[in-house]
C-alpha cells in the first residue's frame, strides 16, 4: 500500500514542471505547472502576478531546441510546446503594440509598454532620427532618476547611460541639455507616456523583425506592425501595406507571400520553421487589428486549396474588443513598482559593474575601482536603464570615439547603414559563426554585451593588435559615408543578427 502512495507521488511530482519567465524589468517569476497546463493558465498566473488586467497585448516568448522563436499559444500545452527539457525558461513581452499607447486604461499597462519600447531602442529596433532619439534617451532619464541635481548629477552623465547601442558625444550632450531644461518636474508617470507619444509617430513602432531575403538576394526585415505589413531594406521602409490592402498570406516551405490587391511580394526566411513562424506572426497581427470581432477569426491555411498545408487559427480578443473591455475597468489604479538598480541580462547594469572583457584579468580589479568611484554619484538613482564605462570600449582604442565624432559634428550616427536588431541573451537565437564576429564588433564600437557574451568571450578575449586591425577598417569605413545627408541618419545596430524575442 506504501509502496503504491509513493510511486503515485513520484508519478505527481513527474507530472509537475517548473517554469521561468523573464519579464520586462528584467526580474524573473517562477512558478511550477502541471504537465498538462495549457498556455492560458501559465499566462493568467503570470498576469495576475503583475496585477495586469488589460493583459491582450502581452505574450510568452520562447525559444524552441532549434533554436526557432514562437509565441507561447495559450489552447495548447506548454510542455509539449516547449520541447525541451525542464526548467523552462521563457520571456513575458509585448506582443501586439497598441495603435495608440497613451489611450490604455491603466498606467500599469503604460508603464510595461513603455518598458518594451525602451528595449526596442537599445536593441536597435526602434530607429529614429538623432533629434527624436535625444528626446527618447531625456524622457527615460526623466522617468528614472527625476528632475536633473548638479549634485547628483556630474558633468557627463548623460554619457553614462546605455539608451542606443551606441552613443555619439553630440548626441549625449543633447540628451543633457533636453533633460536639464525641458523636462524639469515631471513624474515618472509623464515622462514615460510622453515618451509613448512619440514613439508611437515612428515608422518602426512595434516593429518585430523577421530576417529575410528578397527575390533578389537581398537582406531584408519584415515586421507587423498595428497599421500594417512593413518591409525594411537598407535603414529604409521600401514597402509598407496597411491591414485592409493585405489580401492573403502565405508560405510554402522557406517561401513567404503576401497578395495585396496588385501585387504579390515574396520573400525568403533563412528556415521553414522561420517561414511559418513569421507566417503565423502575420496571420495573428492581422486578425487583432484588422477585425471587428473575434467570432470573425477563421482557420487559415498557409497553402492552396489542393495541397497539404499547416493550418492555423487566431485564438483571442481583437484589439477594437480589447479597447472596449478596457473602457469597462473600474478599480483602484494598482501600484507600480518601478524597476530600480536591478541586474540585467540584456545589458549591463550599475549592480554588476562595467564591462570589462577586454581587460586584462590583472588590471581589472583596479580599473572596475576607479570607474566605480566615479560613478558614485549616480548609485542614489533609481535607475533601470544600463550605465556603460567609458573606459571599457576606450581600453585598446582611446581614439575612435574624437574620430566619429569629428568626421562630422552634424552626424549622430550609431551604427552602420543596415537596419539591424541584435541579438540578446535568451532565449535569442544566436548563429553560432555571428558570435566572435558580433562580440569584437560590440569591443570596436565601445557598445556592451550581455553578461552570457563576456563569459563566452573572456577566454578569447582579441589582443590589441587584432582590435586595431578591424577598428582601421571600420574607421575607413566610417568615413567614406560622412556627409550632410546623413543629418537626418536613423539610429540603428552595428549587428546582423536575427531579431531576438526577449526584448
Amino acid at each position: 500500500m506504501l509502496s503504491r502512495l509513493m510511486s503515485g507521488s513520484s508519478r505527481s511530482l513527474e507530472r509537475e514542471y517548473s517554469c521561468t519567465v523573464r519579464l520586462l524589468d528584467d526580474s524573473e517569476y517562477t512558478c511550477t505547472i502541471q504537465r498538462d497546463a495549457k498556455g492560458q493558465y501559465l499566462f493568467d498566473l503570470l498576469c495576475h502576478h503583475l496585477n495586469l488586467l488589460e493583459k491582450d497585448y502581452f505574450g510568452i516568448r520562447f525559444v524552441d531546441p532549434d533554436k526557432q522563436r514562437h509565441w507561447l499559444e495559450f489552447t495548447k500545452s506548454v510542455v509539449k510546446q516547449l520541447r525541451s527539457q525542464p526548467p523552462f525558461t521563457m520571456c513575458f513581452r509585448v506582443k501586439f503594440y497598441p495603435a495608440d499607447p497613451a489611450a490604455l486604461k491603466e498606467e500599469i499597462t503604460r508603464y510595461l509598454v513603455f518598458l518594451q519600447i525602451k528595449r526596442d531602442l537599445y536593441h536597435g529596433r526602434l530607429l529614429c532620427k538623432t533629434s527624436d532619439a535625444a528626446l527618447l534617451a531625456a524622457y527615460i532619464l526623466q522617468a528614472e532618476i527625476g528632475d536633473y541635481d548638479p549634485g547628483k548629477h556630474p558633468e557627463g552623465y548623460s554619457s553614462k547611460f546605455q539608451f542606443f547601442p551606441k552613443h555619439s558625444e553630440k548626441l549625449e550632450k543633447k540628451i543633457a541639455e533636453i533633460h536639464k531644461t525641458e523636462l524639469s518636474g515631471q513624474t515618472p508617470a509623464t515622462s514615460e507616456l510622453n515618451f509613448l507619444r512619440k514613439a508611437q509617430t515612428l515608422e518602426t513602432y512595434g516593429v518585430d523583425p523577421h530576417p529575410c531575403k528578397d527575390v533578389s538576394g537581398n537582406a531584408a526585415f519584415l515586421a507587423f506592425t498595428p497599421f500594417g505589413f512593413v518591409v525594411l531594406q537598407g535603414n529604409k521602409r521600401v514597402h509598407f501595406i496597411k491591414w485592409n490592402e493585405v489580401a492573403k498570406l502565405k508560405f510554402e516551405g522557406k517561401t513567404f507571400y503576401l497578395y495585396e490587391k496588385k501585387i504579390i511580394l515574396t520573400y525568403f526566411a533563412p528556415t521553414p520553421e522561420a517561414c511559418k513562424h513569421l507566417w503565423k506572426c502575420g496571420i495573428e497581427n492581422q486578425a487583432f487589428y484588422k477585425l471587428e470581432k473575434s467570432s470573425q477569426v477563421r482557420t487559415v491555411s498557409s497553402s492552396n486549396l489542393f495541397f497539404k498545408g499547416s493550418r492555423f487559427r487566431y485564438s483571442g480578443r481583437v484589439a477594437k474588443e480589447v479597447m472596449e473591455s478596457s473602457a469597462k475597468i473600474k478599480r483602484e489604479p494598482p501600484e507600480i513598482h518601478r524597476a530600480g538598480m536591478v541586474p540585467s541580462r540584456s545589458c549591463p547594469s550599475i549592480t554588476h559593474g562595467p564591462r570589462l572583457s577586454s581587460v586584462p584579468r590583472t588590471r581589472r580589479r583596479a580599473v572596475h575601482i576607479s570607474i566605480m568611484e566615479g560613478l558614485e554619484s549616480l548609485r542614489d538613482s533609481a535607475h533601470s536603464t544600463p550605465v556603460r564605462s567609458s573606459s571599457h570600449g576606450d581600453t585598446f582604442l582611446p581614439h575612435v570615439r574624437s574620430i566619429r565624432a569629428d568626421s562630422n559634428e552634424r552626424v549622430a550616427v550609431i551604427a552602420d547603414e543596415a537596419y539591424s536588431p541584435a541579438d540578446s541573451v535568451l532565449p535569442t537565437p544566436v548563429a553560432e559563426h555571428s558570435l566572435e564576429l558580433m562580440l569584437l564588433s560590440r569591443q570596436i564600437n565601445g557598445a556592451t554585451c550581455s553578461i552570457e557574451e563576456e563569459k563566452e568571450s573572456e577566454a578569447s578575449t582579441p589582443t590589441a593588435a587584432e582590435v586595431e586591425v578591424l577598428g582601421g577598417e571600420l574607421r575607413a569605413l566610417c568615413q567614406g559615408h560622412g556627409g550632410p545627408e546623413q543629418e537626418q541618419a536613423m539610429v540603428c545596430l552595428q549587428n546582423p543578427l536575427s531579431g531576438e524575442p526577449a526584448h
